[in-house]
């Protein structure tokens, strides 16, 4: 096995896990509410960012004859997180633009955000900034290139303390 295969085995293994449970987690998101959704959706993202350590892992024994130092564990795990991140933005990219599976999800979003200010009894001012935030996430939801940045943004600082982590528990030299 080499380098290459250990990244993108568990690259994809991570990527569907995540894939697969987010997308579950956002189609019932109305129904458990987006707080809990949201909850929900980024124990997802730690769980798949557990596969990292197993990738850096595998690597060390099967590749790299049981050592490992900290650059080359934070390089594999980081190429591990990459391919997973791309997995969760092309499946998310493909959901919302092509297969358009969540249309009103920004809208839906934006309500929620609104209402839980009014209920925390927001004042009107802080209503109207919260309105224009919304309306400016709309705005950089619909042009793919932001929605696809904002998306790898949303789960890779978990992925990249998942890297920093699996290359200083399993480095070792002989």
């Amino acid at each position: 096995m080499s380098m290459k295969r250990t990244v993108l085995t568990w690259g994809l293994i991570s990527g569907g896990v995540c894939v697969g449970l987010v997308l579950a987690t956002t189609a019932f998101a109305d129904a458990i509410g987006f707080d809990k959704a949201e909850i929900l959706g980024y124990t997802i993202i730690v769980a798949s960012a557990l596969f990292v350590y197993f990738g850096v892992r595998s690597y060390r024994e099967n590749v790299n004859g049981g050592k490992l130092t900290f650059g080359r564990g934070f390089q594999v795990g980081l190429l591990i997180a990459i391919v997973s991140c791309l997995c969760y933005v092309g499946t998310w990219e493909l959901a919302y633009f092509e297969l358009k599976l969540f249309p009103d999800f920004v809208d839906k979003y934006s309500a929620h955000t609104i209402a839980k200010a009014q209920a925390a009894g927001a004042s009107p001012a802080k209503l109207a900034k919260i309105a224009q935030q919304t309306r400016d996430l709309r705005r950089l939801y619909d042009n793919p290139l932001m929605n696809a940045a904002m998306t790898f943004v949303e789960p890779f600082p978990i992925f990249l303390g998942a890297t920093i982590l699996s290359a200083a528990a399993l480095r070792k030299r002989q």
